[in-house]
C-alpha cells in the first residue's frame, strides 16, 4: 500500500501586479486565478494544472470580502499537497472565520444512526409476534379512521352554528 505523501508549505503571494492591469470589475478574479498560478507553479503540480488546486471556502470569502473591484493586495497562505489535490487555507484563520466554523459545523452535524437488530437474528416466533404487533397497529389506526370520519359525517347534518356579525359589515347586509 502506498502511502500518500503530504507537502505543506507557506506562501505569501504577491497580486498587486496581477489585478492592477485589468479593469476594476474583473480584479478579485484576477487575484484568485494569480494565486492558483502561484500555487500550481510552487507546489509543482503536474502539468500546472489550475483545477487541481482548490481555495478553502472561507478563504475565497475573505479574497471576495471587499468586494470584486478591491482584493488585498498580497495574501499569506499555507498550501497543503495531498496526492494531486493541492488545497489552500489560511496560514492564521481570523477570529470571525473560526466563528463560522464552528456555526457551520454545529448546523451541519449528521445525525448519529442507532443501530437496529437485525431481523435475520430474530427467531421466528419473535418475527411473528412483530407481524402480529404491526397488524394490530395497522388495524387500531384503520379503526381510528373510521370514528373520524363517522364524526365528520354527523357533524354536517346538525344545526350549523349562527355566523358571528362583524360590525363594519352591518350595512352591507340587510
Amino acid at each position: 500500500m502506498a502511502e500518500t505523501k503530504i507537502l505543506e508549505r507557506e506562501y505569501i503571494i504577491p497580486l498587486r501586479r496581477a489585478w492592477v492591469n485589468v479593469p476594476h470589475y474583473e480584479r478579485t478574479g484576477k487575484a484568485i486565478k494569480t494565486i492558483k498560478k502561484f500555487i500550481a507553479k510552487h507546489m509543482k503540480v503536474t502539468d500546472r494544472d489550475v483545477s487541481k488546486v482548490k481555495l478553502d471556502v472561507y478563504f475565497n470569502n475573505e479574497l471576495w470580502f471587499r468586494g470584486r473591484r478591491h482584493p488585498p493586495a498580497k495574501v499569506k497562505v499555507k498550501a497543503r499537497k495531498e496526492g494531486e489535490i493541492v488545497k489552500v487555507e489560511f496560514v492564521e484563520t481570523p477570529d470571525h472565520v473560526k466563528f463560522l466554523k464552528a456555526k457551520h459545523g454545529k448546523m451541519h452535524v449528521k445525525p448519529e444512526k442507532k443501530e437496529e437488530k437485525k431481523e435475520e437474528s430474530l427467531t421466528p416466533e419473535e418475527m411473528e409476534k412483530k407481524v402480529e404487533e404491526k397488524e394490530k397497529e395497522k388495524s387500531v389506526a384503520d379503526a381510528n379512521i373510521k370514528d373520524f370520519k363517522a364524526e365528520a359525517k354527523a357533524g354536517k347534518h346538525t344545526s350549523k352554528p349562527e355566523k358571528a356579525q362583524h360590525p363594519q359589515r352591518m350595512a352591507l347586509q340587510k
